[in-house]
């Protein structure tokens, strides 16, 4: 259901701006969720987004946001080149949430029902198109997880500082897990689904940012680079990108993270999903990771390129933490240029097999 539309005049990056034809869809799955399309206007009033459908999941504790700021937006940027964009807001998160689509029993709930139903209604949109999978952290985790059951409506995988072997390569956020472990029977929050307010995070490095920059900050990870992203960008994504994620969601990545027990020779990703994933040979995979991510380390996520069997895939790192992935002031000549590039590569293939499907 198209629950609106308008043209719109959006900022891509800072001044660099375009227009677009924004519509705010409703799925209608087993819980109801939202997405944002979004498809670059033409001056002559056509309507573009004929390169393919390109599903935007954002990570844990976020909403669509984190894909769209109004002064640095990826999803602006991949409909402007030509790309029928849709932002999902997973159950609990964002619009969604505002329709009633309360928070996941468990992350296979967004595996299992809130992707294939998202792709559903895309295809139900723009025909039967195979669809790109992009994911910013949990996002990409849960990308790799529905991607074996979506066969041919998948037309690729791409992951973007998704730790595949939770907490690989980050010993404070390993510790985090011990004292998460060492709690669960003490505190009664832990054993439960509360919802965790990271916009409470999010006020605080608005405020106090000097502090939560400086040696002084306490904690071993921001979720950020400091000097590659401007204070205004950083502030947009704290107002409007941080959500509330489920204590439940968190307190599984930490268990499954400690069943590996530090192995990288096991399957990763969330909810034992990983063999599927790996199995997967004819989806093409691309996976990003910031070489200062204190969220995800580059260890913990390369091992999804490894452990893969894709015939195509391909790794990347650059020099980003874990939200200027995204946002940060470099990553349109980074993260954006390289999808950019690889999408343009493999959207070619997909309308090929499209076109050999319907002879």
């Amino acid at each position: 259901m198209i629950l609106s539309e308008k043209v719109i005049e959006q900022a891509v990056n800072r001044t660099d701006r375009a227009r677009f034809v924004k519509q705010l869809v409703m799925v209608d799955g087993p819980v109801p969720l939202a997405m944002v399309r979004k498809r670059v206007h033409h001056v002559r009033g056509e309507v573009g987004g004929t390169l393919g459908p390109v599903l935007l999941i954002h990570g844990y504790g976020q909403n669509r946001y984190a894909w769209h700021l109004p002064l640095r937006s990826v999803s602006g940027f991949l409909a402007r080149v030509g790309y029928d964009v849709f932002n999902l807001d997973l159950r609990g998160h964002g619009r969604s949430a505002h329709l009633g689509a309360s928070r996941p029993s468990t992350s296979a709930d967004y595996v299992r029902e809130d992707v294939p139903a998202a792709v559903e209604k895309i295809q139900e949109l723009c025909g039967p198109r195979p669809v790109f999978l992009v994911g910013h952290s949990l996002g990409g985790l849960v990308s790799y997880a529905a991607a074996p059951g979506l066969g041919s409506a998948a037309a690729g995988v791409v992951s973007i500082g998704s730790p595949y072997h939770f907490t690989q390569g980050l010993r404070g956020m390993e510790r985090l897990g011990n004292l998460v472990h060492l709690l669960e029977s003490r505190v009664e929050a832990l054993r439960g689904d509360v919802a965790m307010d990271h916009k409470l995070f999010g006020e605080v490095v608005r405020n106090f940012r000097m502090f939560v920059d400086s040696p002084l900050y306490p904690m071993p990870f921001r979720g950020y680079d400091p000097g590659n992203i401007e204070p205004d960008v950083l502030g947009q994504h704290m107002a409007l990108a941080m959500d509330a994620g489920s204590i439940r969601v968190a307190r599984q990545m930490f268990q499954e993270a400690r069943r590996r027990g530090g192995r990288t020779d096991v399957p990763g990703g969330i909810e034992g999903f990983g063999e599927a994933f790996e199995r997967m040979r004819d989806t093409p995979l691309l996976v990003i990771a910031g070489s200062t991510d204190d969220l995800a380390a580059p260890a913990g996520v390369k091992t999804a390129y490894d452990r893969s069997q894709a015939r195509d895939k391909t790794y990347r790192c650059v020099p980003a933490g874990h939200i200027d992935l995204l946002v940060g002031h470099e990553a349109p000549l980074t993260t954006w240029a390289i999808l950019e590039a690889w999408l343009g590569q493999h959207a070619g293939a997909s309308r090929g097999q499209e076109a050999h499907a319907a002879l």
